[in-house]
């Protein structure tokens, strides 16, 4: 196995929504008794941005209910906000003023934070319009991939300038506006280079038609971003066979919407219910969503959960013993690759995972990470290039690190829930996608010591 090294916490890249970050550790007992409850989740990270970023391109006021307060759609606040765009904050509402296309700041630097989705989705809007602007981002962010993104932005008449590596943050980027015409991507790191070029087409010069090469990573995002667009009033057309999307130019109308929950934030709390034998109900959500993590309620039931599909909600019941001696892809809903991992450990049978290699490129490479600190725990673990093995086991007290990754401390928080002894490091890492996440567990009667 190739164990992989913990990543530092970045804290430059935690934003002042971020919480617990002097807390060096945090110690979850396991649940005496069934957890249940019924819960609300805040909105979506995905959606979050996407709205975000598209209703300050919009004509006129929009108004996005239900946003994700966290590092991510912070750091994305700060960059429009930068730009010139006004947005206000009332309570989980974001009302954006949009600039119609053009940015009323034109020159300046913008900070990303650790959100890959702001480096994928931002450099397009941006090119569209014109201005100069040098962009940054974490020092994990810096090792992130952009040149499928970067490269057609280029090809399309963008001149981008790397301050280091190429095809990676930090970048100075002269925009200039962007030719219409046809471009051709690779969907096989991230569906995200998609999005962010589709994002800006409607602001080309002319027509734009995507044409993609290959097979797409997590093409479900592909389609909410889709959906978004058309919500803001631009209709792209997919052809039949999903691998071109032709979007007319014009501009996004503003409009009030509303986010759907969090679904990737949803399966912890589900995980939960299913450990513990409990219940948890959470409102807001359908099974329907296009939110691929959604995925992880087929997983469950074939662990020997039941799950209800209500019009506005979604209830998991648990089990006295999860049933494992399956292989499972997660290549449509990756991010709960960690989530099902931890649950595997409790089977009573090996569960593998695979087709999820993209994950090695996230926050950090979740599949080595997860590995790791399942090893330290006592648990046998068998990683392979685009997965992983998990055979059951009673993990053992052991300190585990979240390799500065969200998923990764709320994915070993489900084996302190069944196991004593365990503690997980950097507890505030949690704040790129649910600050709060601790005080939830807290509030379904789970004692935490921070």
């Amino acid at each position: 196995m190739n164990h992989t090294t913990a990543q530092p916490p970045d804290r430059e890249a935690r934003s002042p929504w971020s919480r617990y970050n002097e807390k060096a550790e945090v110690r979850v007992m396991p649940a005496g008794s069934p957890i249940e409850g019924t819960i609300t989740i805040p909105g979506s990270k995905s959606l979050t941005n996407r709205a975000l970023i598209i209703a300050a391109m919009a004509e006129g006021t929009s108004r996005v209910k239900g946003i994700l307060k966290s590092d991510d759609s912070y750091w994305c606040i700060e960059a429009l906000r930068r730009l010139g765009i006004e947005v206000e904050l009332e309570d989980d509402t974001a009302v954006i003023a949009g600039g119609g296309g053009s940015w009323p700041v034109q020159q300046g630097e913008l900070y990303f934070g650790a959100a890959g989705t702001i480096a994928r989705f931002l450099p397009g809007a941006l090119a569209a319009g014109s201005g100069i602007w040098r962009l940054t981002g974490s020092a994990r962010l810096s090792e992130r991939p952009l040149a499928p993104l970067l490269d057609t932005l280029s090809s399309l008449g963008a001149d981008i300038r790397f301050d280091e590596a190429s095809g990676r943050l930090p970048l100075t980027l002269h925009a200039r506006g962007i030719w219409g015409g046809e471009a051709v991507m690779s969907g096989s790191t991230s569906s995200q280079f998609i999005s962010g070029m589709i994002l800006a087409a409607p602001y080309a010069q002319s027509p734009l038609t995507v044409r993609i090469n290959g097979p797409v990573v997590q093409r479900d995002y592909v389609e909410l971003t889709l959906d978004m667009m058309r919500a803001f009033g631009v209709d792209p057309k997919s052809g039949e066979d999903g691998q071109t999307i032709a979007v007319p130019a014009g501009k996004y109308t503003a409009q009030s919407i509303a986010l759907e929950p969090d679904v990737s934030t949803c399966g912890y709390f589900w995980s939960l219910a299913a450990l513990t034998n409990g219940r948890i109900r959470i409102d807001g959500i359908t099974a329907g969503t296009r939110q691929p993590d959604i995925e992880l309620l087929d997983v469950l039931e074939k662990m020997g959960c039941s799950v209800t599909r209500g019009n506005d909600f979604v209830e998991v019941r648990g089990t006295r013993q999860l049933k494992g001696g399956f292989t499972v892809s997660m290549k449509r809903w990756s991010d709960q690759t960690l989530t099902v991992a931890a649950l595997a450990a409790f089977a009573d049978g090996p569960i593998t995972l695979t087709d999820a290699a993209h994950i090695r490129h996230h926050e950090c490479d979740r599949i080595a990470a997860i590995c790791t600190e399942l090893t330290k725990a006592g648990i046998r673990v068998d990683e392979h290039p685009d997965g992983l093995t998990v055979y059951p086991g009673e993990p053992t007290p052991a300190l585990l690190d979240t390799h500065d990754d969200h998923r990764m401390a709320m994915a070993l928080s489900l084996l302190a829930v069944k196991a004593d002894g365990i503690r997980i490091a950097d507890p505030g890492c949690v704040s790129k996608t649910c600050p709060d996440y601790w005080e939830r567990l807290q509030a379904l009667g789970i004692e935490v010591q921070l």
